[in-house]
């Protein structure tokens, strides 16, 4: 073999499995063998840097990156029909007496399509005009048949109070919104998990677009409304929040706050009790995105663990004027902070690590 040609091994040993990932040096390399042919291409993925030797091979020759799904012809480096200006590095590969060669030098270079940013992309601005508050209601029905609700009926008190301020409102039910579970990215790699949310930037149906305008482009105020299930907050919420990693993930792997002089506070109602558990949550989260507390930051009501008749819960909310008032001094705290926030401008864009994270996480620096 030529000089500098690198024995990767037995041939028979590298067909199975079809696709591999192989290290020369720093250099990654994803090692395939389909349709009776050995290839091997770069095993970094154009579009985040994906490992594409850990993903599959689908029936007509493509690399299927493992993070994203983006697709590289395991013999050329060429991106799939419509991408083909979407290269990555060709490596040439030979057998000789049994064995494998490969040259580490390529044989092409790797090429990035001009693609347009997605619009949540877009930097983060404060506009000027009144305050905003985006109230979120996270309990389920069906919006064909509604009924009432103890949190959604507050909320919806809180907003017209924002409104009767001067402040611009909106509302989102996620119970109308059509919008995927976390599908996990970030275990698969905290680099795989992006800002925008990789499913929102997949998938132009998902709904969960929505939100991320509201709570990092639009919204001074997040007023969110929650049941209280089973001791906890609703399975929307959860379903949400799982999908508002990405936000948070921005300041583990790029210390990009996207959150900034922004102000959150709760409404929590539940014909069971454990108030302070799902408030505890809902602080705990949100702080970690970066959002700010009034002082006495929620509205709760609840009757106890042996309250079943829920009925008389509804009863009791509906004929509240103590939580409607409640409400709306919430309301008022958390609008008189959001002013003070943005014109000091408290937040910045980045944060100090230590102590909250503390361990920074850097990629490895292959090709």
């Amino acid at each position: 073999m030529p000089e500098g040609w690198i024995d990767l091994g037995d041939t028979e040993s590298l067909r199975d499995p079809p696709l591999r990932e192989i290290r020369i040096g720093r250099t990654r390399i994803a090692l395939s063998y389909h349709d009776g042919s050995f290839g091997a291409v770069s095993g970094v993925c154009n579009h985040v840097g994906g490992p594409l030797g850990q993903g599959r091979i689908d029936g007509a020759g493509y690399i299927v990156c493992p993070w994203h799904y983006w697709k590289f012809h395991c013999q050329t480096g060429v991106g799939e029909p419509g991408y083909e200006a979407d290269r990555v590095p060709r490596y040439a590969t030979r057998e000789v007496n049994g064995r494998l060669y490969l040259n580490p030098e390529p044989e092409t270079k790797r090429a990035k399509a001009k693609h347009d940013p997605h619009p949540l992309e877009r930097p983060v601005e404060h506009s000027e005009g009144p305050l905003r508050v985006l109230g979120i209601s996270t309990t389920a029905m069906d919006p064909k048949e509604p009924r009432y609700s103890t949190s959604e009926a507050l909320l919806q008190v809180g907003l017209d109070h924002a409104r009767a301020q001067g402040a611009e409102t909106r509302l989102l039910k996620l119970s109308e919104l059509s919008f995927r579970a976390c599908e996990g990215f970030y275990s698969k790699s905290a680099q795989a998990c992006t800002w925008p949310c990789s499913i929102t930037q997949l998938d132009p149906a998902d709904q969960m677009d929505q939100v991320y305008e509201g709570l990092v482009h639009w919204a001074d105020v997040l007023l969110l409304a929650t049941p209280i299930r089973w001791g906890g907050a609703s399975a929307l919420y959860y379903k949400m929040v799982e999908r508002l990693n990405c936000v948070q993930n921005a300041i583990t792997i790029r210390n990009k706050v996207l959150i900034q002089d922004k102000v959150a506070a709760f409404i929590i109602t539940g014909g069971q009790d454990n108030v302070q558990a799902v408030a505890g949550q809902l602080l705990g989260f949100f702080a970690e995105l970066g959002f700010l507390f009034p002082p006495f930051p929620y509205v709760a009501h609840s009757r106890g663990w042996s309250a079943e008749d829920m009925e008389r819960n509804v009863a009791v909310v509906a004929g509240s004027e103590e939580l409607r008032e409640g409400t709306r001094e919430l309301v008022s705290r958390s609008l008189g902070l959001a002013g003070r926030l943005i014109e000091t401008h408290m937040c910045g864009s980045k944060i100090a690590r230590g102590g909250r994270k503390a361990h920074r996480l850097e990629p490895e620096a292959v090709e």
